[in-house]
């Protein structure tokens, strides 16, 4: 007896079932990925310049993190946007965990409020997978400035509005809003000329190209040196390197707070197994001396999290910069 089978009937149920046994596959790959992750070499793409934060801070997990996987890291600078050109080419990547961005925190809270169009969304298309450092901004300034303490330059930028020059890695990025919150609770006016990265604004600084910036730590150096006057931290507490230097919260812009959260990413949908065995990793980085010596050398501290922690810190800091922001109308390169 032949049988007549309804065709609409079974490709119902196929289309029904695929669902589900994608979902198995999933589930039976994610073990697996974590047990063979990783078998090939992996990249961490710098949104910003050589020689900046992230980058220094890139390199000094990525040779210990090659030692515990057993696989080259190669880490490759891909600059722009505030971090958007670099961020957006690991969005795009496979999600399996062998692409990972290196960037501030900036990049996913802070610039949906400075683009009004991205390829990309930094919140559904990055997924976090482990905080590295907070880094703090230093206040620095020229020997040129005629100021010794951070009470005289704020009486001096507010004596000469606009014949002050700061320099910042971007529009948008961390030290340009400090340098905005500053200009707003100190109610002084100076100009602002963006970078394409934290490097070159200091090598101009240093030249005197520009009067003062809000360093992420890779100009102490010259301030030991004394070729920079560091007046004050825009951090919540002074920093252990420079324990008589004062907060611009003790100069009188209470709550002044700008530090910023530098960590890793991955595309959305990499395995969580896998997401979860870098975090470990990289955590374990973290605590090491030799680590902590690197990156206390930019006045940066390690900040060990979990992937959840560090997407909810980002979240704070979106709402808090998406505020001022808006106030300053802020908008990127």
């Amino acid at each position: 007896m032949v049988k007549f089978f309804n065709i609409k009937a079974l490709l119902a149920q196929s289309i029904i079932a695929a669902p589900a046994i994608a979902l198995i596959a999933l589930n039976a790959f994610s073990p697996a990925a974590a047990q063979s992750f990783p078998a090939k070499p992996l990249k961490v793409i710098v949104s910003f310049p050589p020689g900046g934060a992230a980058d220094q801070i890139a390199r000094a997990v990525s040779t210990p993190l090659s030692e515990a996987l057993g696989q080259p890291v190669v880490v490759e600078n891909r600059a722009g946007a505030n971090g958007n050109i670099g961020a957006e080419a690991v969005a795009k990547s496979p999600a399996d965990g062998y692409t990972l961005l290196m960037s501030s925190g900036g990049t996913v809270s802070i610039n949906p409020h400075l683009y009004s169009k991205m390829s990309y969304d930094p919140v559904k298309d990055l997924t976090p997978v482990a905080a590295a450092a907070r880094v703090l901004v230093f206040l620095e300034a020229h020997p040129k400035v005629p100021v010794n303490t951070v009470q005289e330059f704020l009486a001096y930028v507010k004596a000469h509005p606009g014949k002050l020059s700061f320099g910042s890695p971007g529009s948008g990025s961390s030290p340009h809003l400090a340098a905005e919150m500053m200009k707003t609770q100190a109610n002084v006016f100076a100009t602002h000329i963006p970078y394409r990265g934290a490097a070159p604004a200091m090598q101009d600084l240093l030249g005197g190209q520009i009067d003062f910036m809000f360093d992420p730590g890779i100009g102490l150096n010259n301030v030991r040196a004394g070729k920079l006057k560091l007046l004050a931290v825009g951090s919540p507490k002074r920093s252990p390197l420079f324990p008589d230097v004062p907060t611009l919260d003790e100069a009188g812009l209470k709550g002044f707070d700008a530090d910023s959260w530098f960590g890793f990413y991955a595309p959305a949908g990499t395995p969580a197994t896998v997401v979860s065995k870098l975090n470990a990793e990289i955590n374990k980085i973290l605590g090491t001396k030799a680590f902590q010596d690197r990156i206390t050398a930019l006045g940066a501290i390690a900040a060990p999290m979990s992937p959840a922690d560090f997407g909810a810190r980002a979240a704070t800091d979106s709402a808090r910069f998406g505020a001022l922001i808006k106030a300053r109308n802020i908008q990127g390169d």
